[in-house]
């Protein structure tokens, strides 16, 4: 097993790969190289991106590159599958919060002056499929969020697999591959109280698990604690007992959009919209320390064996 670690997309990187040849080592350093490109497309805190090109478009015509439409394509799919919860269009709200700035950065200036902001409808943003274009209306601005750094797990992921089987955890957001004989991968729940320890340790054997919470990501506004996970029905950062939810799903991108919507929607609601899907699985941590499984997760589950004398 090769490891590698590394910085990207404003958060901790991990990249495994279950191999010591060379071909699976030279492909491992080349990670950070492909975040870094991708990052370069996606990011909205970088004002060279192509996705800061796209917000300055003004209402016209952009010629987008096939990373960019791809994601742009994923985003929207997202939307339409949260029922609208989990929109792209949210930038102008995430920066009335607050976040106008890389969290390091944000970290350094906690309080920010309240602006205000429009939600626009996903619906109309217009895609050609055949030129690769898009058109925002005038006034709308985007922003990936975890939908990038989804995607962005589940292409390094990918790439990795087709040398050995991979895993590739961006910030939270963890894209595995299979092993041989289905040997599956560990993978620690955080406490969102002692974030040092684990709740529970899940065994995997392919496919994605993100966590999409409130307790990192957050900072005070005029004596308020704000956080970055936007309720596109209010505007405002989410209101929900859910601080942390948890979600496993066959791709890693799945998992980061049905997280933020069960979190956005609460826990009752929440676990009903999970219970509906049959290829999810998720745990959340309440408020008060209170654990919520849904009836899929306990497969997942890592129990220590029973030892009978």
């Amino acid at each position: 097993m090769q490891r590698l670690d590394f910085r990207a997309m404003g958060c901790y990187m991990l990249a495994l790969i279950d191999s010591t040849n060379p071909d699976a080592t030279e492909a491992l350093a080349l990670v950070p190289t492909w975040f870094e490109e991708w990052e370069n497309v996606l990011s909205r805190f970088r004002d060279n991106s192509e996705l800061s090109a796209l917000n300055r478009a003004d209402g016209k015509p952009f010629q987008a590159s096939e990373t960019l439409f791809l994601v742009l394509q994923a985003s929207l799919q997202a939307a339409q599958d949260s029922a609208g919860l989990v929109t792209p269009t949210l930038l102008d709200a995430v920066q009335a919060a607050g976040y106008d700035r890389s969290f390091d950065a944000l970290a350094k200036s906690m309080e920010r002056a309240t602006i205000a902001a429009e939600i626009f409808d996903w619906h109309s943003i217009e895609l050609d499929e055949k030129n690769r274009t898009v058109r925002l209306p005038r006034g709308m601005h985007l922003d990936f969020g975890g939908i990038a750094k989804g995607w962005a797990a589940d292409q390094a992921a990918a790439r990795l697999s087709a040398i050995a089987p991979a895993l590739v955890d961006a910030g939270g957001d963890i894209a595995i591959s299979a092993r041989q004989d289905n040997e599956e991968w560990s993978i620690g729940i955080a406490d969102p109280f002692r974030p040092e320890s684990d709740l529970e340790l899940l065994m995997v054997e392919c496919g994605g698990v993100a966590t999409s919470g409130r307790d990192y990501r957050r900072w005070q506004r005029n004596g308020k604690w704000q956080h970055h996970i936007i309720n596109p029905r209010t505007g405002e950062p989410a209101d929900t007992d859910v601080l942390s939810a948890t979600v496993i799903a066959p791709t890693t991108q799945q998992a980061e959009v049905a997280a933020k919507t069960a979190l956005i929607l609460g826990s009752r609601a929440g676990m009903e919209w999970l219970e509906r899907h049959e290829t999810l699985a998720g745990l959340f941590v309440l408020e008060d320390g209170t654990i919520v499984r849904s009836s899929t997760m306990e497969r997942y589950l890592w129990r220590e064996p029973v030892v009978l004398n």
